[in-house]
């Protein structure tokens, strides 16, 4: 998800960095550019993202439906790792109703993933999307895009499925790491850890040695966290824990 004004300052740094690791990846904007951008019909603004994404996902039912069994919607300011994404849903059946991301328990009864932190539909939770809208059993009840987008997942009895590894952590996240990693002195507990779905845990056990996303992720940082993913590596490192164990 971008637009016009996030060309440039955001969209080419995820273009030459996590969107290289992609099968297919569409950037969706107001406007068609060179870049390049699918225009859809709806105009810029948060109060039109929930529009966005409805239009986002139809668009590719309709164009690109049979290229891919997951389809996974990030931000111009989020950070993936796709591999350890993929090494997820290779578990999981892409033609079973279901729904993965950082689960937030607040407003929806099976609780919701967050926009930010990016989320995933299986090629049947397009489809039973996409049918929602068709037969209006889901319809465009409120501009916060990933709650009203859960709403139609619990509707349409998609499956939300819980992302964390074996030890309880967190694979995607609607932060950057010094969010979570940082065990801080008590305090009240900030929203976004209010509204986790699972007991949040902070400190290094934080976070799966598996990490799929990071939310808020600037140009630099995305190049930074490129680094730090595909290149540096201690010498004599071994895993923490087994692949298997996520």
């Amino acid at each position: 998800m971008t637009g016009p004004r996030n060309l440039e300052s955001r969209t080419k740094h995820v273009k030459q960095t996590w969107g290289k690791h992609c099968h297919h990846i569409l950037y969706m904007s107001s406007v068609k550019t060179d870049f390049p951008t699918v225009e859809l019909n709806v105009s810029e603004g948060r109060e039109n993202l929930y529009w966005k994404t409805i239009r986002a996902l139809q668009y590719i039912h309709q164009h690109h439906q049979d290229q891919a069994n997951w389809f996974l919607k990030a931000d111009d300011d989020t950070f993936v790792v796709i591999e350890n994404l993929q090494y997820i849903l290779s578990k999981l059946d892409p033609e079973k109703p279901l729904y993965l991301g950082r689960r937030f328990k607040p407003f929806i009864s099976q609780g919701y993933m967050s926009g930010g932190a990016g989320y995933v539909l299986s090629k049947e939770a397009l489809r039973r999307f996409v049918e929602g809208f068709q037969t209006g059993q889901c319809t465009h009840f409120s501009t916060i895009e990933d709650m009203a987008l859960g709403k139609c997942m619990e509707t349409m009895k998609v499956e939300p499925v819980d992302t964390r590894d074996v030890k309880g952590r967190q694979t995607f996240h609607a932060f950057p790491l010094d969010h979570y990693v940082i065990r801080q002195l008590p305090r009240p507990r900030p929203w976004h850890m209010i509204y986790d779905y699972y007991e949040p845990n902070e400190g290094p056990n934080c976070c799966s040695d598996f990490i799929v996303s990071f939310h808020y992720i600037y140009a630099v940082q995305q190049y930074v966290l490129e680094y730090f993913t595909y290149h540096l590596r201690p010498y004599g490192y071994s895993y923490r824990f087994r692949p298997d164990e996520i």
